[in-house]
């Protein structure tokens, strides 16, 4: 699906309240349905009953349906959090995917990603708002990886790439594939195994 033209842009100066509600309301009730039933069975009509904004009115403000999920995507971006800092690795990274577990079983954008990863595989848009949010949620571990490296506590040489998706990878497992408990008992499991690892080839 193919952005035909741009949504016009809107001077913040300028935004009549009104026009700040009718696009509140849109962007919550697409959210809402890409939680509930996927990009797949999303419509600008779903979003117009759901959002109660007239289909006419929507359309004046964003080009087409792509346009919207583009946007209400935008909105689960949100600048990363500073990194932990307990004093060692290991209690940095378990606090990290300690977040992360939390993010996974209550966070809206947990139950509309996976539908926005299918979305990506054919849309270059959606793509890039895709890897926006990932890195975003990845920027406090990178932050921690770089600073154990600094002090010397890992090897300079380390892929911090390939530790992050060693140390992220079993909580998407368990959240989308299997479904089973992202409890501190397996985050233990999961850090110890990958920090071992790191201080054997260090």
């Amino acid at each position: 699906m193919e952005v035909q033209r741009e949504s016009a842009p809107i001077e913040s100066s300028n935004i009549d309240p009104r026009v700040t509600r009718t696009r509140e309301r849109v962007l919550s009730a697409t959210q809402a349905l890409l939680a509930e039933s996927g990009l797949s069975h999303l419509t600008i009509n779903e979003m117009s009953k759901r959002s109660g904004v007239a289909k006419t009115t929507i359309y004046r403000h964003w080009a087409n349906r792509n346009a919207i999920v583009v946007e209400a995507c935008e909105r689960m971006s949100d600048d990363p959090e500073d990194p932990p800092n307990t004093g060692s690795l290991e209690g940095d990274l378990h606090a990290i995917l300690t977040r992360l577990a939390d993010l996974l079983t209550t966070a809206q954008w947990s139950s509309i990603m996976p539908s926005i990863i299918d979305a990506a595989e054919r849309d270059p848009e959606i793509a890039e708002i895709q890897a926006r949010i990932q890195s975003g949620h990845a920027a406090p571990m990178r932050a921690t990886l770089e600073r154990a490296q600094g002090r010397g506590e890992i090897s300079r040489d380390t892929d911090a790439s390939a530790v992050a998706a060693a140390l992220r990878g079993p909580l998407y497992f368990r959240r989308w594939f299997t479904r089973e408990p992202l409890d501190r008992d397996f985050i233990d499991v999961v850090v110890r195994g990958v920090v071992a690892g790191l201080h054997a080839s260090a």
